[in-house]
C-alpha cells in the first residue's frame, strides 16, 4: 500500500471516530487506540511504522509546540516550582524507584534468566515521559481546576525532553559506556540547558520578524518554522531538540502572540495549530493501536502488570514527595489532586518510539518491547475511561450548571464590551449612524439574551463558583494596590514584602479551588 494511500485511510478513520466519539461522549484519543487496535486485528489497513524518524521528524515537534503556543506563561511560571519539580528530579526519582521495584520482581518470577538493575533502569528511563493527552481534554469539558490542568500540561511538555535525554545516558551506560554519575549530571544539564537556549533564540527571532508583517499565511509559516527549526537545530548539534521547541512555543504564544499578531492574525495562527495537534494526536493514537499485537502481550501478561505496577508506584512515590516538599509553599498541591496527578500519568507513544530504538543486540529487547507496548496500552485504556469517574469521586469537576453559567456570563460581558466598542466609533464618527444604531441593536439583543438566561440559572448553583472568582480578582487588585505603595514609599519593602507572601499564599488557595 503506497504511503499516502495508507495516510488518507488513517486520517478517513480518525474522522470516523471522531463522529463517533462525540456521539457517544467518549474519550477521543482512547477510542482512536480501539480503533487501531481492531483494525490492525482484521489486516485491513497498512500504515506506515511508528518510527523514531516519523515521531522525531513529523508528530513530535508539531504537538510539543501547540502545546507550549497555548500554554499560558503567567499561569505556568506561578506553577514552575511543581512543574519542574515533577519533571526533572521527579523525572529522576520515578525512573529510580521503577528499576528499584521491577527488577527483582523479575527475577522473582522468572520472567527472564538474567534481568538486570540496569536493564530496569532502561525500561523505566524510556517510559518515563507521561502523555496526558488523552485525559487533558476531559479535564477541560468537565471543568476540573485551571491550576492541575496547568501542572499537568506543564510536566508533560519539560518531561518528554528529561525523558530523552535520560534515556541516551542510561543507555549509554548499559552498553558499557562507563561514566560517573557526575559526568551524566553534567551532560544531562549542557544538553537540556543549551537545548532551551536554542530554542529561546529561535523564538525570539522568529517574534521580531512577525511583529515587522501583517500577514495570517507568512506568520503561521513562521511558527511552523520555530516549532520544527527549533528541534532540527538543536538535535543537529545533539542538544534537546524536545526542550528547544518547548521554548519556542512559549515564547511564540506568549510574546509573538501578543505583540506582533493582529487578532485575526492570532484566531488564525491558532485555528492552523489546534488542527495540525489533532491530525497529529489522531495518526500516533491510531498507530500505537495499530503496533500492539494482542497475542504476544496476552502471553507476557504477567511481566507486563508487574511493569505497570512499579511504574504507577514509582509515579505516585514522585507525586508525594513533591507534594509533601511543597506542602509549605505558596505551590503546595492539594491532597486530592495527588491523586489525579497519579492517574493522569499515562504512557504514549514516544515511550514505544524509545524502545523500538533499542539495538536489535540489546538483552532483553523483545521482552522490553512487548512490556512498553502494554502499559501503555494498560494506562491508556485503564486510567483514561475511569479519569472522568475519579475527578467526580473527588469532586473536582463542575455540574453542567456551572458550564452553562460560564460561557452565558462570558456571553453577556463579550456583548457589553463590543457594545462600548460600538459608542466609540459612533462617537467618533467612525461609521455611519444608521449602521451604528443596527448593529446596536443585534448586539443589545445578544447580551439581553443572556442576562435573561443567567437568570434562570438558580443562585445556589453557583455561588461558590462566583465566590471564587470575585475573590481571586479582589486579591489581584489588592495585591497590585500594595504594589503601589512600596514604589511610592508609603510602605517599607519589608512590611510589602510579608503583605504580599500572605496574599500570594491566599492566592494560591484561591486558584486551587473547582472554577
Amino acid at each position: 500500500m503506497h504511503i499516502e494511500v495508507a495516510f488518507l485511510m488513517l486520517f478517513t478513520v480518525a474522522k470516523a471516530v471522531a463522529l463517533v466519539t462525540r456521539w457517544f461522549k467518549a474519550p477521543y484519543t482512547i477510542a482512536l487506540v480501539v480503533a487501531g487496535l481492531l483494525l490492525g486485528g482484521v489486516d485491513t489497513i497498512q500504515p506506515p511504522a511508528l518510527t523514531k524518524d516519523l515521531l522525531y521528524g513529523v508528530i513530535l515537534p508539531g504537538l510539543v509546540f501547540e502545546a507550549a503556543f497555548h500554554l499560558d506563561f503567567r499561569a505556568f511560571w506561578q506553577n514552575k516550582g511543581a512543574i519542574h519539580a515533577l519533571a526533572v528530579p521527579g523525572v529522576l526519582v520515578a525512573v529510580g524507584l521503577t528499576a528499584a521495584l521491577l527488577t527483582p520482581v523479575a527475577d522473582a518470577l522468572h520472567f527472564v534468566e538474567g534481568f538486570r538493575l540496569v536493564d530496569g533502569l532502561v525500561f523505566a528511563a524510556l517510559i518515563s515521559a507521561t502523555d496526558p493527552i488523552a485525559v487533558v481534554g476531559l479535564f477541560k469539558t468537565l471543568g476540573a481546576p485551571r491550576r492541575l490542568v496547568t501542572l499537568m500540561e506543564g510536566e508533560s511538555l519539560l518531561n518528554d525532553g528529561t525523558a530523552v535525554v535520560l534515556f541516551t545516558i542510561v543507555l549509554a551506560f548499559a552498553a558499557g559506556g562507563g561514566g560517573t554519575v557526575t559526568g551524566a549530571v553534567m551532560e544531562f544539564c549542557r544538553v537540556v540547558g543549551v537545548g532551551a537556549l536554542v530554542g529561546l533564540g529561535v523564538g525570539y527571532a522568529v517574534s521580531k520578524v512577525i511583529q515587522q508583517v501583517d500577514d495570517p499565511m507568512i506568520e503561521i509559516t513562521l511558527t511552523t518554522l520555530a516549532a520544527y527549526g527549533s528541534f532540527v537545530l538543536a538535535e543537529s548539534f545533539h542538544y534537546s531538540g524536545v526542550i528547544a521547541t518547548v521554548a519556542a512555543g512559549m515564547l511564540c504564544g506568549n510574546y509573538a502572540a501578543r505583540t506582533g499578531m493582529s487578532p485575526s492574525t492570532r484566531i488564525a495562527v491558532e485555528t492552523f495549530w489546534e488542527y495540525v495537534a489533532f491530525a497529529l494526536n489522531s495518526v500516533v493514537f491510531l498507530l500505537i493501536g495499530f503496533e500492539v499485537d494482542p497475542d504476544k502481550l496476552v502471553a507476557a501478561w504477567q511481566p507486563i502488570l508487574a511493569a505497570y505496577a512499579a511504574v504507577t508506584v514509582g509515579r505516585a512515590g514522585v507525586v508525594w514527595l513533591v507534594g509533601a516538599a511543597l506542602g509549605r509553599t505558596r505551590e503546595a498541591i492539594p491532597r486530592p489532586w495527588n491523586t489525579v496527578l497519579i492517574w493522569g500519568g499515562l504512557r504514549g507513544g514516544l515511550s514505544m518510539v524509545l524502545v523500538l530504538g533499542l539495538p536489535a543486540a540489546f538483552p532483553h529487547r523483545e521482552l522490553l518491547v512487548t512490556i512498553t507496548f502494554g502499559v501503555v496500552l494498560l494506562s491508556i485504556l485503564q486510567q483514561g475511561l475511569t479519569m472522568g469517574a475519579v475527578l467526580r469521586r473527588l469532586g473536582l469537576v463542575h455540574a453542567a450548571h456551572h458550564h452553562d453559567y460560564e460561557r452565558l456570563r462570558a456571553v453577556a460581558r463579550a456583548a457589553a464590551a463590543a457594545l462600548e466598542a460600538l459608542e466609540r466609533f459612533a462617537a467618533d464618527r467612525a461609521i455611519h449612524p444608521g449602521v451604528a444604531e443596527k448593529l446596536r441593536a443585534e448586539w443589545v439583543a445578544r447580551r439581553n439574551d443572556a442576562e435573561q438566561r443567567l437568570l434562570a440559572v438558580p443562585a445556589e448553583a453557583v455561588r461558590a463558583e462566583e465566590e471564587q472568582w470575585a475573590a481571586r480578582a479582589l486579591l489581584v487588585i489588592e495585591k497590585d494596590r500594595v504594589l503601589g505603595f512600596v514604589r511610592d514609599g508609603s510602605l517599607s519593602a519589608e512590611s510589602g514584602e510579608e503583605l504580599l507572601r500572605a496574599l500570594d499564599a491566599r492566592l494560591v488557595t484561591a486558584a486551587d479551588e473547582p472554577g
